[in-house]
């Protein structure tokens, strides 16, 4: 009964974020503001980028390097576009992943919940960051993720225990941590790896961070990719062509998943973060003498009577 309830709550997020971000496209086309971004090059990078992420290895960092790489996505755009691209692919994960461990249900809601709480708490503030935060926030976070595989591939973290669900001060720390890791959603650190190791970290069984971070993801990213949209801090066209083939990506990878070299995978995945912190720093170094107008600011103007 509880799976079905989730699955009706992950396919309700996902109706109204279709509603919002066709609103937001329409709105931009027809004011003549719509990104010339080119959709099939995104769209092909998003496909690949979620397949790997059902794997376990993550697509804001794979998504974050081939933008940066091939110039593809303003730096001021990227935390809003990376959280809207992430909605309909991590619903689809949920559809799929989420009957497929039993876990403790107040321990998987409350979790869900903390996480969503924290990515609306973040994005209304991160959404008013200018380049140059971006890409230093951004900069220090991907080498968070870095760490964080890296750590996981050299088997520097707990293996966990036996326990599917939490109770007391465990459930306390898990609360805060995921409300924290929602709150970095918005600057383009994804959920899944902290999310893994602290479910490690605090003594459950590995395979329950499966349903609680993808659960978390699907919720909270619509709550953060919704006040980006709305104050127009995203690449349109770039979410949309994600959107679309994204999910593609997602069920591709489910039905192959025990055919990959995942250890291989996880290994290139973290030199590309850390190839693309530096990318993201050196941008910031380039970029200090320039001066940058946040995000709200470039809002007001461009709604601004002319």
């Amino acid at each position: 009964m509880l799976i079905n309830l989730l699955r009706l709550l992950f396919i309700g997020c996902a109706l109204v974020f279709i509603f919002m971000l066709i609103h937001a496209w329409w709105h931009k086309r027809r004011k003549g503001e719509l990104e010339s971004t080119p959709f099939w090059p995104v769209a092909g990078i998003g496909f690949v980028a979620n397949f790997l992420d059902t794997l376990g290895v993550g697509s804001f960092a794979v998504k974050t390097a081939c933008y940066k790489q091939f110039k593809l996505i303003d730096d001021r755009l990227l935390p809003g576009t990376l959280n809207g691209q992430c909605v309909l692919p991590t619903v689809t994960q949920s559809l799929i992943f989420i009957g497929a461990v039993k876990v403790d249900p107040l321990t998987l809601i409350s979790m869900m919940a903390a996480a969503a709480a924290g990515a609306a708490w973040g994005a209304s503030r991160v959404a008013g960051f200018d380049r140059q935060t971006i890409r230093l926030v951004m900069a220090v976070s991907l080498l968070v993720v870095a760490g964080l595989i890296f750590a996981g591939l050299l088997g520097l973290f707990p293996l966990g225990g036996e326990a599917m669900g939490l109770t007391g001060y465990k459930l306390g720390i898990a609360l805060l941590g995921n409300f924290i890791f929602g709150v970095l959603m918005n600057v383009g650190i994804g959920l899944f790896a902290p999310c893994m190791t602290l479910v490690y970290l605090l003594g459950m069984n590995p395979m329950a961070a499966f349903p609680i971070m993808m659960g978390s993801t699907a919720v909270l990213s619509v709550f953060s990719a919704g006040t980006f949209i709305r104050r127009g801090a995203f690449d349109a066209r770039a979410v949309l062509a994600v959107a679309i083939f994204g999910p593609i990506g997602v069920v591709l990878a489910a039905m192959l998943v025990q055919s990959m070299n995942m250890e291989m995978l996880k290994w290139l995945v973290a030199f590309v973060v850390i190839y693309t912190s530096w990318t993201m720093y050196a941008s910031w170094r380039a970029g200090r003498r320039q001066p940058d107008i946040p995000v709200q600011a470039q809002v007001q103007l461009s709604e601004a009577p002319r």
